[in-house]
């Protein structure tokens, strides 16, 4: 059985911030083929579909969807506030290799 992906503190507490959760929103992480590595994610806020592995915490919730589920498995979705800016980073243990943007990677 695979590991599902882990939601920081930190994630739930920027979308609290941004009052995703009052407005009907979730984050979507998701993986989809392009990118310079052969992967990419797609980040966004989007409605929770049923069929969707949800992962709440603090009136919130990031959402994965079954295709993407495998590409995740076991990773961290957390958010980083740097002097280079601020967004959701993924951990993910599955990825052989990424690109310096952080947002492809390759299995």
């Amino acid at each position: 059985m695979q590991l599902p992906p882990k939601v920081t503190d930190r994630a739930f507490a920027r979308l609290a911030e941004i009052e995703a959760g009052a407005g009907g929103k979730a984050l979507r992480v998701a993986v989809e083929g392009g990118g310079c590595s052969g992967f990419q994610y797609d980040i966004r806020l989007d409605e929770p579909h049923p069929d969707d592995l949800r992962l709440e915490g603090g009136g919130e919730c990031v959402v994965v969807d079954s295709v993407s589920l495998p590409f995740l498995a076991g990773a961290t979705i957390d958010f980083s506030d740097e002097l280079i800016g601020a967004r959701f980073v993924i951990e993910n243990p599955n990825a052989a290799s990424s690109c310096g943007c952080g947002i492809s990677f390759s299995m």
